[in-house]
């Protein structure tokens, strides 16, 4: 376990050979970097789990100490990692699922001009995702957290020379950085009360600090949610994650699957025992998810572009997870983590071939009957939505996704188990939407079969774990998150009130493929009916722009912080200093005049002087 640092050096190595270099590698050799670092990176990650489930038991944890990284007055944070269940789980997807994008994205990102650049960022992110996951405390999972917003504003913004592209990379940096203030300030504040951002050292002197409810700790909280809806796109600062899909298709799989937007989740599953003393602020964030996972499914409904269809139900899924976090179902919330990194990293890559296949056209109406021209790739989407839509037994989406409705209503929350159900039915219906008008129907465009192992690799070991196999891996979080709401219910009760959800969610799933089916396969007749109607055009409209949040983003923050911009654009406070050096070169200049080299003025001034002198000394 000693060899744990190499998780994160090999691809931090990997990221600075390859910035150094400077685009002087050919493509080969990036690749060799970019994916042998990552590839590295798995493998000590495997080799240092393996060790770990073999000697530490159940619950335990292993740290190992680096170095002192500040000592300021009793201040002493260190750069130590910390290894338990939770951080493996989160180590294993991270570096697993991250070693496959990259394996594909060395065959997606062939011939473009900043291959080296891109594997150089790609490294920095997996790097800093890691510190994030395994940092002991709080100030070196910040490190890891902003790293990873700087890295993502590099992959969005990869395509620079489009300036939409820029505008999609600023708009996730500048929204993200709202919650990351949030959750510094949260930090300032634990560090104030607790005298310490050591993770394990806040959990214990928490309780023994605080009362249940107490307000300085329910500001920390609330804070540290802010941060965490910044990093994991939940509402109110769910703008940014639809514009990231401004960068490579690679990239919207790293972000939306194995790393960013689960790093909020990660945040609050780790600080569980500061949102058990905040029990208003823990249903907050149930609240929070259920809220975005209903909205987003709708916005998706209406989307055209095949990666945006896909960045609404990133969204959606992650509000499954604030969800199950909300009603205490820590496990459950890590769980469809995993298996939603599965599902959608193989529906993102997947994406990323049809796009290639279809000369990188996106918008899913200028496709059709794909599934001849790329079997492998349809068959992977069938795979992977149906993970999404949680079709019954077959997909692990289902048993993710069941366990998280499960346990909401074992804990007694019936509105939240009532939004995670009327969730489920948009997420069958835009998930086959895409499949039935991108690879049914006639042959919109021209589209290529595509080869090779670095391609169909990746696709098919995340075919395999999409399936109800992906629901067997074990996480090893016996002993690190408390036990969910289910444990307290008779055995009998368990059983019975799960095979109902399961036939009640299942039902759902497969009522929304149905429905799918009716209305998109074939000449889509009804559903053009509806779409020109009245209220079909309003809520088509309202849906496509994600219910206005950036209309009215725009109007409450952007436009007045502009037309303050404009108001100060010369900047009163500088020109109000500027005042005492322009008094003194005008004095300067007046002064100047005098000096003319003329006796006569020289004279006269020796008068005047004289007079004005003579004057004073009168009147005084």
């Amino acid at each position: 376990m000693n060899l744990l640092f190499l998780t994160f050096l090999f691809p931090l190595i990997g990221f600075l050979l390859l910035a150094f270099a400077r685009g002087r590698l050919s493509e080969n050799v990036s690749a060799l970097i970019g994916v042998g670092s990552m590839a590295l990176s798995a493998a000590s990650a495997a080799w240092v789990g393996y060790d770990f489930l073999r000697t530490v038991p159940a619950g335990g944890a292993y740290t190992q100490v680096l170095w002192t990284w500040i000592s300021v007055d009793g201040f002493s944070p260190q750069f130590a990692l910390y290894l338990d269940g939770l951080a493996l789980t989160m180590m294993g997807v991270i570096t697993g699922v991250g070693f496959l994008i990259h394996v594909f994205a060395s065959w997606y990102m062939r011939g473009d001009d900043g291959y080296t650049r891109f594997f150089s960022y790609m490294n920095l992110f997996v790097a800093a995702m890691l510190f994030l996951v395994l940092g002991d405390n709080l100030l070196f999972l910040y490190l890891g957290w902003e790293g990873v917003g700087l890295a993502s504003y590099l992959l969005i913004g990869f395509y620079y020379q489009d300036p939409a592209n820029g505008l999609a990379a600023r708009k996730a940096f500048i929204v993200t950085r709202v919650g990351d203030t949030f959750m510094a300030i949260g930090l300032l504040i634990l560090f104030r009360e607790l005298g310490t951002l050591n993770i394990q050292d806040l959990m214990t002197l928490a309780p023994q600090r605080f009362a249940e409810g107490d307000p300085w700790l329910t500001a920390a909280t609330l804070l540290l949610v802010g941060g965490a809806v910044g990093k994991s796109a939940q509402l109110p600062l769910q703008t940014w994650l639809a514009d990231a899909m401004a960068g490579p298709t690679p990239v919207s799989a790293l972000i939306h699957a194995a790393t960013m937007v689960t790093a909020g989740v990660y945040l609050i599953a780790r600080t569980h025992d500061l949102f058990l003393l905040t029990p208003d602020v823990l249903l907050l964030v149930g609240v929070i998810g259920a809220v975005t996972l209903v909205l987003s499914g709708f916005a998706a409904l209406v989307q055209t572009d095949i990666k945006r269809i896909l960045a609404y139900s990133t969204m959606s899924q992650i509000g499954y997870m604030f969800l199950a976090l909300g009603v205490a179902a820590w496990s459950a919330a890590i769980f469809h983590l995993m298996i939603h990194a599965f599902f959608k990293a193989l529906l993102f890559l997947s994406a990323g071939a049809v796009i290639i296949a279809c000369h990188h056209e996106q918008d899913i109406f200028k496709m059709g009957g794909l599934r001849k021209k790329i079997p492998f790739v349809y068959a992977c989407f069938l795979v992977g939505g149906a993970a999404l839509a949680a079709l019954p037994l077959v997909t692990s989406g289902f048993y993710s996704k069941d366990e998280i409705l499960f346990e909401a209503w074992a804990g007694g929350h019936d509105y939240l188990l009532i939004a995670g159900l009327a969730g489920a039915f948009p997420t069958s219906v835009y998930t086959f939407r895409l499949i039935f008008i991108a690879f049914h129907g006639k042959e919109n465009g021209h589209a290529e079969p595509i080869k090779g192992v670095d391609y169909w690799l990746p696709l098919a070991v995340l075919l395999v774990l999409s399936t109800a196999v992906g629901a067997l891996v074990h996480q090893p979080l016996e002993g690190v998150l408390p036990a969910m709401p289910s444990t307290l219910l008779s055995a009998q009760a368990a059983h019975e009130g799960k095979l109902v959800l399961e036939f009640v969610s299942g039902g759902i799933a497969i009522l929304g493929i149905v429905i799918a089916a009716a209305l998109y396969l074939g000449e889509r007749r009804l559903v053009n009916r509806i779409s020109a109607t009245a209220p079909g055009r309003v809520l088509t409209k309202l849906w496509y722009n994600a219910w206005g949040f950036d209309w009215l983003y725009d109007r409450i923050f952007v436009r007045p912080f502009m037309a303050l911009v404009h108001l100060l654009r010369r900047d009163p406070a500088d020109q109000a200093v500027g005042v005492i050096p322009r008094l003194s070169q005008a004095g300067n200049r007046l002064l100047a005049v005098t000096e003319n080299g003329q006796i006569r003025w020289y004279a006269a001034s020796f008068a005047i002087g004289a007079v004005l002198i003579l004057s004073v000394l009168l009147l005084v």
